[in-house]
């Protein structure tokens, strides 16, 4: 994000002009009320339907019937900053009395969360960071930016980049999964579509980098737990993905609703102001996530309301969401000084600097051609092409046995579970204004694509077994595909869990379709990596579909039937129980690795690696990997590898790069992603794929939060996933 010197100047001027009221205005963020027998602001209904207290039904039901408040009144007197609403004509209708009735005329913000895709879903980031494809990433961004700017939506709740190793999280459907290396490479390319900002105002929007910070490391994988590290770990390990987003131009943050080591995010000036701001160079503002000032009363860090107020804007905390306390109380606390008019001005200065980038003082509005255009037509197929291509780039294989993948077109399946026909179950959490008319359910994918299939729901993550249903499905098919997983609501926000099995009676389903003796093709559908040990041990195959979105029938059938190879890696490891959890690769060196002897870092009950690694992906080819050779240049390494399509199908393999720093002042991990490459090899055929790791990127970061590299032995890996690795030791002067 950067503004021209005039730009610049309108600013100051603005500023010049503006009464503390008007201030305090820029910094409070609406969303419509409810009016009737309860007030209850919109994110607060959001939360209510993803924590099951709500249906989707129940909620579109309120929205649609119930008379909202929009807060017009404030609106005009310029006491309201950003709007949360995705209705464009009602975002006009707001916008207009910014401009044209209030004393300055500034524009709003209107926000809302654009997680992956706003009516063109594509798939959950923990699936499409899966992709290793930093364009890809890039495509859909800026797809999600040109429909949200056609909704009148000119801020995205997005990326979230927070780095996440314990599945038992719900949110970690959200985000780009344990590794900070993948997930600095998914926040750049996000941050480059979301925000590609060129003369074309119908092209880019302010991204929000949230979660700030190391809201992934929750205790137990609990929502909303505090979090506690060293600072050489947060730098390690939860910044970076933040640090490469503001590298690359983002707008704006959201502070986190958990403790880092004793201090809320949202009233901590170490991580708001001394880094992010100071250090990174954030040009935008802060948000606060929704009530996040108030729970600082909760917290136990703040006497009341207006104390909680003080201390999130003095820690650098620019925008309210939700609760009214800046509006509420900020004008007292700047005349009794407890808040500096120099605070008060950075903030307004950092939200009017946004407005003015994104071009809203020019062009407030939503056109009335591009609003009449998504109103009468469907999704645009060059969109609907590119949901496809993310899907099917996003379907992870994790076990095929015997070969039984591709599916022929000429065998006979019968199609098992709930969720193969529940069509609002693709899209997953967080996704807001899809439209089931977009969606394709896995059974209408195989239908179109000339499937020989029966249908038999079964049963699914809720209720009760139909063992009628089943013993049909078992005698009419020469194939069973199974589809089981969870629901959108048993991940995302609220929805963490202590058991990451299959939920329900899916696995007594599972066992019964395989007593059958046929072939079991088991898909799941999940927002988490699960605990997959029994099925690992008995299923001949396992497909990890995820939640893609829109087009998730349709990806899914043709990686079946073979018509697309599959070629998505896991961005997070799979445990075989839940009680290895937090499981992650790059975890630190210890003592006494884990082995199958006693006195090691093991469990006596469960292995102690994971079952499927991160990284980690079959094809329906096979690679191999020979010859690898690193050699030292003034200021990189030089990795090259052989690699070769052993099989009897074209693939592609994602080549990744790992690096130990193998004796080092700091306990250093056993494994870090370094880099990678993506290959397409026909049968046969062998490539040399090449990779580079800059010396500058083998340092790490001190307990004093100081980045460091340090001459040694290092031990450099070439694989298909962070397990299976060529490795070659070198010692590295920098």
């Amino acid at each position: 994000m950067k503004l021209s010197a005039e730009q610049k100047e309108r600013v100051e001027e603005l500023l010049a002009q503006m009464t503390l009221e008007e201030k305090i205005g820029q910094m409070n963020l609406e969303s419509p009320s409810i009016v009737g027998g309860f007030d209850v602001p919109f994110e607060e209904l959001i939360e209510m339907m993803t924590d099951g207290r709500l249906s989707k039904e129940e909620f579109q039901k309120i929205m649609s019937t119930a008379q909202r408040d929009y807060h017009e009144d404030d609106i005009r007197a310029g006491m309201v900053g950003a709007m949360m609403a995705d209705d464009p004509r009602k975002n006009n209708e707001l916008q207009k009395i910014a401009v044209e009735e209030s004393r300055l005329g500034i524009p709003m913000l209107t926000g809302f969360d654009v997680i992956h895709g706003l009516r063109t879903v594509y798939p959950i980031a923990i699936a499409e960071a899966g992709t290793f494809d930093p364009e890809l990433f890039e495509r859909t961004a800026h797809l999600a930016a040109r429909e949200s700017r056609a909704h009148g939506i000119n801020w995205n709740f997005a990326p979230m980049i927070d780095v996440a190793r314990d599945s038992r999280w719900g949110r970690v459907s959200e985000g780009p999964g344990e590794d900070p290396y993948l997930g600095s490479t998914f926040a750049r390319a996000k941050i480059r579509g979301l925000q590609s900002d060129t003369s074309d105002t119908a092209d880019y929007v302010a991204a929000c980098l949230k979660h700030y910070v190391a809201y992934g490391a929750c205790e137990s994988g609990r929502d909303y737990n505090t979090t506690s590290m060293s600072v050489s770990q947060l730098h390690n390990v939860y910044l970076p993905t933040f640090k490469a987003a503001v590298e690359e131009g983002a707008a704006t943050a959201m502070a986190a609703f958990n403790d880092l080591n004793g201090v809320p995010c949202t009233v901590n000036p170490y991580t708001l102001r001394t880094i992010l701001k100071d250090l990174y160079g954030l040009p935008g503002f802060v948000v606060s996530d929704a009530n996040g000032i108030k729970e600082c009363v909760a917290h136990g860090i703040a006497e009341g309301e207006k104390d909680a107020g003080c201390q999130a804007v003095n820690a650098g905390l620019d925008m309210d969401m939700g609760t009214h306390i800046y509006k509420d109380h900020l004008k007292q606390a700047v005349e009794d000084g407890r808040v500096s008019m120099d605070v008060l001005d950075d903030a307004v200065r950092r939200i009017l600097s946004v407005k003015m980038w994104l071009g809203l003082f020019e062009n407030p509005y939503v056109p009335e051609d591009v609003i009449r255009l998504y109103e009468q037509s469907g999704l645009p197929e060059a969109d609907v092409q590119t949901a496809r291509e993310a899907a099917e780039k996003s379907i992870v294989l994790l076990k095929n046995e015997n070969g039984i993948l591709p599916l022929s077109r000429g065998q006979k399946i019968s199609l098992v579970g709930t969720l193969a026909a529940d069509a609002k179950e693709v899209c997953g959490a967080w996704a807001m204004s899809w439209k089931e008319e977009d969606c394709v359910s896995i059974l209408d994918g195989l239908k179109k694509s000339g499937a020989d299939l029966a249908y038999y729901p079964c049963g699914g993550p809720e209720g009760e077994l139909n063992e009628e249903e089943i013993r049909r499905a078992c005698a009419d098919g020469d194939v069973i595909v199974a589809v089981v997983g969870e629901l959108c609501s048993m991940s995302g926000e609220a929805s963490s869990k202590a058991d990451i099995t299959l939920p329900g009676k899916q696995r007594e389903l599972l066992e019964k379709l395989l007593a059958s003796g046929k072939p079991v093709v088991t898909v799941l559908m999940n927002g988490r990596p699960l605990a997959l040990g029994w099925e690992a041990e008995h299923l001949p195959v396992i497909v990890e579909a995820w939640h893609l979105g829109i087009e998730m029938g349709n990806a899914v059938a043709n990686v079946l039937f073979g018509d697309v190879n599959p070629s998505g890696k896991l961005a997070s490891s799979f445990p075989s129980v839940s009680g290895q959890c937090p499981m992650y690769y790059n975890h630190p060196s210890t003592g006494r690795p884990g082995s199958n002897s006693k006195f090691t870092s093991r469990y006596l009950d469960a292995p102690h690696e994971a079952l499927y690694p991160f990284g980690y992906g079959l094809s329906y080819t096979t690679f191999a990997y020979e010859e690898l050779h690193v050699e030292e240049q003034s200021d990189c390494l030089h990795v090259n590898v052989s690699v070769k399509n052993t099989g009897d199908h074209t693939g592609t393999e994602t080549v990744q790069l790992y690096m130990q720093d193998v004796t080092a002042s700091l306990v250093r991990p056993v494994k870090e992603l370094r880099g990678f490459a993506k290959v397409e090899l026909q049968p046969g055929e062998e490539k040399r794929v090449e990779l580079t790791l800059k010396k500058a990127e083998m340092g790490f970061y001190d307990n004093q939060g100081q980045y460091v590299k340090e001459d040694g032995l290092f031990r450099i890996y070439v694989g298909g996933n962070s397990r299976d690795c060529l490795c070659e030791e070198i010692r590295v002067k920098f």
